[in-house]
């Protein structure tokens, strides 16, 4: 008995290192939203070169959309010349493109024709809301498509200028989305049928870019999102509006999730305005400002909470690498070694990928102590400009320019 227990013992030991990073990715930015992925056992510094690329693919069509990965599976989507959408799904091992799904007509917005929308994968389905607005859903066992529903034209909305970018989230039984306007500035509808569950109304704010989250504040579930003018708390529940906070941007550009933290609400735009934290009532139905702050003025590439501070880019006069203390505002440090681009993390460890032309992507310490990159390297695969969200799953970076996609082994050994 007792050898059986040191074999085992050896076993587990073997198994463990190789479990430990093992973590699907179903949606924008990582299982909850935040850009903080639940990866343990990856590199804490990259070689001359960058980490080893696992596998490649080109062919995506236009179009900005990160990846979900779930399954053995890596979702994303791309643009047709023929103005048609499709999902992409990949093969996670050998990258081998395994189903084509069209899903109807995609943006050809003149800047940035293309996909925007990352999916989101739930219960065997996927979810998806294209650049004009109409929300699908695919059995992906199938390959076919369930519903669809066109959100603008059901809640009498209209489009943004550089249509919409969001990557629609999944609560319970509900796909939650931003129309805009009057009829729904924020609606729910059922995920098996695509009919209307709630529709919070009573304003006549418009959708911006932003994905929306949902928080946990003292027993109370609160939707967060930004639209074109305003910081919005919304109960998911209920589809009431609980608060809006005014914040004037330029271009009416709200394109980066809001960030929880012990009753602190983190906001931002780019341009130059930056952003700030609010303080949540007790029971989140009001917010007041706490602190602002114009260094982080992140516009469209995400900010990440770890430890206590924040991390993301500034914009304005190029870009530059920023760290806040979440509790105060206070600038900890900013480094214009690395400048504009899209931030995500991973086992204690920043991810930047820097755009929209340059391509480079750095791996740098997290630490309010001061910046040190520990490796980066020039991704040059791919077309257009580098706008996509990085994702990490499974021991795997991934890394979306244009028509091209590209995995990374970034596990350590």
């Amino acid at each position: 008995m007792r050898n059986r227990m040191m074999l085992l013992g050896v076993a587990l030991a073997l198994v463990l290192p190789v479990l430990s990073h093992a973590v699907d990715s179903p949606q924008f930015r990582g299982t909850d939203r935040t850009g903080v992925f639940q990866e343990k056992g990856l590199l804490k510094s990259w070689p001359e070169g960058g980490p080893a690329v696992a596998w490649s693919a080109k062919g995506l069509g236009k179009g900005y959309s990160s990846v979900s990965v779930v399954g053995g599976k890596v979702y994303t989507t791309g643009r047709r010349e023929d103005e048609t959408g499709v999902i992409l799904v990949f093969n996670e091992s050998t990258g081998a493109l395994e189903k084509t799904l069209p899903y109807g007509k995609e943006s050809v917005e003149e800047q940035a024709p293309g996909s925007r929308a990352t999916p989101t994968i739930e219960g065997g389905r996927l979810y998806l809301m294209s650049g004009l607005g109409v929300l699908y859903c695919f059995d992906l066992a199938k390959g076919e498509k369930v519903w669809e529903a066109n959100v603008l034209e059901r809640f009498g909305a209209k489009n943004i200028t550089w249509q919409l970018s969001e990557s629609v989230l999944v609560d319970g039984d509900k796909v939650i989305c931003t129309p805009g306007g009057t009829g729904a500035l924020v609606a729910a509808v059922n995920k098996n049928t695509g009919e209307t569950l709630w529709a919070a109304k009573g304003t006549d704010d418009r959708a911006s870019y932003c994905t929306p989250i949902i928080v946990n504040h003292n027993g109370h579930r609160i939707l967060l999102t930004g639209t074109a003018r305003s910081i919005i708390g919304v109960d998911p529940d209920s589809g009431k509006l609980l608060w809006s906070f005014a914040h004037k941007v330029p271009w009416d550009i709200h394109a980066v999730t809001p960030v929880y933290s012990n009753g602190l609400v983190y906001y931002t735009g780019g341009d130059g305005v930056g952003g700030g934290a609010l303080e949540l009532s007790p029971d989140g139905s009001s917010v007041k400002s706490k602190w602002t702050d114009t260094t982080l003025d992140c516009l469209h590439h995400g900010v990440v909470l770890l430890d206590g501070y924040l991390y993301g880019t500034g914009y304005k006069s190029g870009g530059k690498l920023v760290c806040l203390e979440m509790a105060t505002g206070k600038v900890m440090w900013t480094s214009k070694e690395v400048k504009e681009g899209m931030v995500v993390a991973a086992d204690g460890m920043l991810y930047v990928y820097q755009g929209p032309k340059a391509g480079t992507v750095s791996l740098v310490k997290t630490s309010p102590a001061g910046y040190e990159r520990t490796g980066h390297f020039d991704l040059t695969e791919g077309t257009d400009q580098h706008w996509a969200h990085p994702a990490i799953a499974n021991g795997r970076l991934y890394l979306r320019h244009g028509d091209a996609l590209v995995a990374y082994d970034v596990a350590a050994k």
